[in-house]
């Protein structure tokens, strides 16, 4: 199966943010949301970075409380691996896993299309998986 399954359930709104804007409203906006991460995008549609709770940790670590008072651009994730509508469910499973991101925003045409977690992509798997498996149960059992 391909990515453009998940995004048909799940749509696709990508909650971006300007790489100027304060850390301290990352926190606000992943909060509010209830989400693991924003896209940096200057215009919606195009991708500068990504910000990620791991960034946020990784910024606190290092620099402490007065993180939040400095910009996205300081701890964003700049290098962005992304897939398109096409990619196989499987493909993406497997760069999330090697490269360690639960994250990968979906690129139409070179346009910010949609963005899937590896919650997403497992959660889509399993249902996956089930089909199948019911399909063999009523085909042996018929």
């Amino acid at each position: 199966m391909q990515v453009k399954f998940i995004l048909k359930n799940k749509g696709e709104t990508v909650e971006t943010i300007h790489a100027t804007a304060l850390i301290a409203d990352v926190v606000d906006r992943l909060r509010n949301k209830r989400i693991g991460v924003l896209v940096v995008s200057q215009t919606g549609s195009d991708i500068a970075g990504i910000v990620s709770e791991r960034d946020i940790v990784t910024g606190l670590a290092e620099q402490g409380i007065g993180l939040l008072d400095q910009r996205v651009e300081t701890i964003m994730t700049r290098e962005v691996k992304t897939c398109t509508p096409d990619d196989t469910i499987i493909s993406v499973m497997e760069l999330m896993t090697d490269r360690r991101i639960r994250h990968i925003p979906v690129l139409r045409d070179g346009v910010l299309a949609g963005i899937v977690s590896i919650g997403d992509a497992v959660k889509f798997r399993l249902q996956e998986l089930e089909t199948e498996a019911s399909h063999l149960r009523d085909y042996i059992s018929h």
